[in-house]
């Protein structure tokens, strides 16, 4: 099983599918990683501006701006 590539607290930002049309572009941060499918990890991540939480696979993600630090 490979390792995740993002850790929990990064900000990623979300690029979304074909079928994601609902789901909103933008800057998310890392909640919590999960096990996800043998080829592709999944994340729970927290949209920065309306809160919303989802779960993504790691091959919907794009490495973000570094998380403030404090």
């Amino acid at each position: 099983m490979a390792p995740h590539l993002y850790n929990v607290g990064q900000n990623v930002e979300f690029v979304p599918g074909r079928y994601d049309s609902n789901v909103p572009r933008g800057l998310y941060t890392v909640v919590r990683q999960l096990p996800g499918p043998a080829n592709d990890r999944e994340y729970r991540v927290k949209h920065k501006q309306d809160g919303h939480e989802r779960i993504v696979l790691e091959s919907q993600l794009r490495s973000g701006p570094p998380a403030p630090l404090g």
